[in-house]
């Protein structure tokens, strides 16, 4: 039998979807009446902007047979998504998080998650698409999806070896996530993974805690750290300073893109993630990357939700210019 043609950019995204409330207006969350419904999550944000920007993505993980699971699977289907590997669990229910917003300081964030059908992921969910890693190109990893449940962990680990045994290109974010976990047990079931990767991204204080002990500052220390341990490349997000790539004999200063005014800055980092993905994906070096990745960015923070402001091709062409050598599809 022979396979069928390898696709010029396959992804594999792992992990958990959710449905986000984000509150209508400005003001603490006691006092908000009304809230606007949108498709969330690390791993999802991913998935939709790879595929916004022309590359083909398969989704592995689980909603709850529920109103707020069938809206994720149609939106991800819709943003052409591939949702085979997105099995719809019939005993648990649909991970939540509801969020206020405010003008001044940080907004109060509540999750809805323990014991959700995206913490009961498996790796069983991964082997059901083992055959898709034969194709692959990459797959694309979160710190958050080992902090739900140790079978989402498991299901995580699975899915790298399966990369690994296919020659498939793993990117881990950190992603850290303080209110499932505490430092020392992320850094422990955390480091593994980072090391064992590709490609790395992670703020700062992300990449020092899986880094370990003695690595601060400006993230470049934790980040040759963890370089020193295993991982291929690790590109410090550095927020409104851009981003900075630690590769071989490689570190590089991205600025940022310019943003008028952020309306909601959730979702920016993944968003720097797919950008950075796509062009690697296409082909371009790693300036290029860089340039996608903080245009991404900055299209997110100019708009509320998610994936709203994750952009096309042509938009992400206008943000970023360049340099007549990186053509985006």
């Amino acid at each position: 039998m022979t396979d069928r043609p390898r696709p010029r950019a396959r992804a594999i995204v792992v992990g958990e979807p959710l449905i986000a409330l984000l509150a209508s207006g400005s003001a603490p969350l006691a006092d908000v009446e009304t809230f606007g419904r949108h498709v969330a999550g690390a791993e999802a944000n991913v998935a939709v902007g790879l595929a916004r920007l022309g590359h083909e993505v398969l989704f592995v993980g689980r909603v709850g047979d529920d109103g707020f699971g069938r809206a994720i699977v149609r939106r991800l289907r819709g943003e052409g998504v591939d949702v085979s590997g997105l099995t719809v669990d019939p005993d648990e229910r649909t991970g939540l998080l509801i969020r206020e917003r405010r003008a001044v300081g940080p907004s109060e964030v509540i999750y809805y998650r323990a014991a959700s059908a995206g913490s009961r992921v498996a790796p069983a969910d991964v082997d059901a698409v083992a055959g898709a890693f034969l194709h692959a190109d990459w797959l694309h990893v979160t710190g958050i999806t080992p902090a739900l449940s140790d079978s989402a962990h498991e299901a995580v680990l699975r899915a790298v070896a399966l990369a690994r045994a296919n020659d498939v290109r793993v990117s881990f974010d950190v992603n850290l996530r303080r209110r499932l976990w505490s430092d020392a047990r992320a850094a422990e079931r955390l480091r593994p993974i980072a090391i064992g990767a590709d490609l790395v991204f992670g703020d700062p204080d992300e990449l020092a805690v899986v880094a370990g002990p003695g690595t601060s500052g400006d993230g470049l220390e934790a980040a040759h750290t963890l370089r020193a341990g295993g991982a291929g490349s690790v590109v410090v997000k550095q927020g409104a300073a851009g981003a900075t790539l630690v590769a071989a004999g490689e570190t590089r200063l991205s600025p940022s893109v310019s943003v008028g005014r952020v309306v909601d800055p959730v979702g920016a980092g993944d968003a720097f993630c797919a950008g950075y993905l796509a062009a690697i994906l296409d082909g371009h070096d790693a300036p290029t990357a860089l340039r996608w990745g903080n245009g991404c960015a900055a299209a997110v923070l100019s708009v509320e939700g998610d994936l709203t402001g994750l952009p096309s091709p042509a938009e992400l062409a206008r943000l970023v210019g360049g340099d007549g050598n990186d053509t985006i599809r």
